[in-house]
Order: C-alpha cells, then structure tokens, then sequence
C-alpha cells in the first residue's frame, strides 16, 4: 500500500482519486473513444454496410472482405464520385446514383477508411487484420 501513496506524492497532479481510495492516472493524453465517437453513427455506417454485402452474382460477401486488399486508386476513385454527390446532394441538386443523403456519407466513410486501412498496411509491412469468428 505505501508504494501507491509514493506514487500519488510525487505526481499528485497527475493522478486521479477516488472516494473508495481507488488511485489511477489521469486521461491526459488518452484517446477517448467515448466522446470522439457516436454509436449511433456506427450503427448506421454497419447497416449501410449491410445492406451493400450483396454482391452482383447474389453471392453474400463478408463485413470485412474489404480488408483483402483494394487498391487506393479504386477507393480514390469511388470516394471522389460519392463526395461530388454528397456536394450535388446539398446544393439541391439530384446525385448521380439516386440515393440517400446518408447513404451518400456512408460510402464516403466507407472508401476514406479503406484508404486509411491501406496505408497503415503498409505502416504494417504489409500485415493485414484477419478475425476469425
């Protein structure tokens, strides 16, 4: 017990405690998934993603079939074409494919992660994440 008091003493403005006599570091410097971001976006984002698992043969593709690799010109490509419609969209003009303004942002989320995914792939020397449930 007496190294947990040491540790509170000498960085007392780093630490927090609680009424129980709980001692733990402040959030300073720590993500927080929390407030950066919202469970109801993700909701929405996974249910788009839901509903595109459908391929053009009928076939049903994984959530995570994207994480296979897709090069970033074909993400470019597509994240540019969604982004015009999401500007068409809110000029009160009709977007090139006839959809919602939702999913419009969804397939910009989709395609700006599948970038990002790929370039830290490449961080990664060239390890991908693969889930096996």
């Amino acid at each position: 017990m007496s190294e947990v008091v040491e540790c509170v003493e000498n960085r007392m403005n780093e630490m927090r405690s609680f009424d129980t006599g709980a001692v733990r570091d402040t959030l300073d410097g720590k993500l927080s998934y929390m407030r950066a971001l919202s469970p109801e976006v993700l909701r929405r984002y996974v249910e788009y993603l839901d509903r595109h698992r459908t391929c053009a043969d009928g076939t049903l593709r994984d959530f995570d079939n994207w994480k296979k690799g897709i090069p970033l010109d074909v993400y470019a490509d597509s994240l540019l074409r969604h982004t015009f419609d999401v500007w068409q969209f809110v000029l009160g003009n009709e977007p090139s494919e006839m959809t919602t303004l939702d999913d419009l942002l969804c397939a910009v989320i989709f395609n700006a992660s599948g970038m990002l995914f790929e370039l830290s792939v490449e961080d990664n020397g060239g390890h991908r994440e693969e889930i096996k449930l």
